[in-house]
């Protein structure tokens, strides 16, 4: 009598909804199977994959009703895909503040100091892990139902940027927002800064922007990519300022004099700035090349102007802050959004600022 070795195999099946369309199949199974490197994410789909029955490669774009099934023990699943099965984590401390939300879009304001996503230094409080944890109690992400999507934002500031950031809550949302944004016409984004010096009409800045990757910083230079920052004045501050006095230098033959303090006239100028490309450090370059430094920036700032703000005005950081968000034009999903105005307040450590300089 014939023996027949039977390996018995638990089917883990999905179906492919408008969160998962769109992707092509390896990338799906590479985030919902983390662990797994590429070499095996490919052998399955040869060997152990089927869509609607049958094999498809790898580079198949996966449509909404799609059934997949992985033949695959269970066990090598939750091992490669690496689930957590006990209670939920502990999640960070929202600190943003909502701004706009509808059913496929939320725009928060970031506070200062906040990564908008992990770095080397800080994984867990960050401006993403607060909006997944915001979006989880208030049931409209599972984290444990949609392992192949996080929702994500669509642009992007520094750590000590403050203002708008917009989150897509579905991957149809984020690739329309994301071509919205990679579109100079269809969104307009608006910055709040404090410069150096009295601008006292718009200006149009257009200098290439190239990047310096070994001091992560950028320059300007016919090299650059081509960039453009309109700036607008709102408020001019003039302040008369004690630089110093002629008695703290004196030479032997002045010891004897009283010191004499010297002044000038400085002004400062609260701008904003319409950010027509998106490179990195733009505003900040383009000003410090045009003479109007931002006040507090440690990279392109006047180092006196610095010490001066943070001494006086408490200021740690640039000021700067991206404060309004206009809709020109809606994409796809998105359409419905064609007109719609986000904004952002300044902070009041910002605000904190430009009202000591009014006194």
């Amino acid at each position: 009598m014939a023996r027949y070795n039977v390996t018995m195999y638990i089917m883990r099946t999905f179906t492919i909804t408008s969160n998962e369309s769109g992707q092509r199949l390896d990338r799906f199974l590479k985030k919902y199977l983390r662990a797994a490197p590429l070499s095996l994410i490919y052998r399955f789909i040869r060997k152990d994959v089927k869509i609607n029955g049958g094999r498809k490669a790898v580079d198949y774009m996966l449509e909404e009703g799609d059934e997949l099934v992985l033949h695959i023990d269970d066990a090598r699943v939750d091992e490669l895909a690496r689930r957590d099965s006990g209670g939920a984590r502990p999640r960070p401390r929202i600190r943003f503040k909502v701004c706009y939300e509808d059913g496929n879009v939320l725009a928060v304001s970031k506070p200062y100091g906040l990564l908008t996503h992990g770095d080397e230094r800080e994984k867990k409080d960050t401006l993403v892990n607060q909006v997944v944890g915001y979006l989880a109690d208030r049931g409209e992400y599972d984290p444990t139902g949609a392992p192949v999507f996080t929702p994500s934002p669509v642009n992007r500031l520094d750590r000590n940027t403050t203002g708008l950031v917009v989150f897509g809550k579905n991957p149809q949302a984020v690739r329309d927002f994301s071509r919205m944004i990679a579109s100079e016409d269809a969104v307009r984004k608006y910055y709040l800064t404090l410069v150096l010096g009295a601008i006292d009409e718009e200006m149009t800045l257009d200098g290439g922007i190239l990047k310096d990757r070994g001091s992560n910083r950028v320059v300007i230079s016919e090299d650059g990519k081509p960039s453009k920052t309109v700036v607008r004045p709102v408020e001019i501050f003039r302040r008369t300022q004690v630089r110093g006095t002629q008695g703290a230098r004196a030479t032997r033959t002045q010891k004897n004099r009283p010191p004499v303090s010297y002044t000038n006239d400085v002004s400062y100028t609260l701008a904003e700035v319409w950010l027509v490309t998106g490179r990195p450090h733009q505003i900040r370059a383009h000003l410090a090349a045009a003479g109007h430094p931002v006040a507090g920036d440690p990279k392109y700032g006047d180092r006196r102007v610095n010490a001066l703000f943070a001494a006086r005005y408490g200021l740690e950081s640039q000021f700067l802050h991206a404060h309004r968000l206009v809709v020109e034009e809606g994409f796809g999903s998105l359409e419905y959004l064609t007109g719609a105005v986000m904004e952002s307040p300044l902070p009041g450590r910002l605000t904190g600022v430009t009202d000591l300089l009014r006194v």
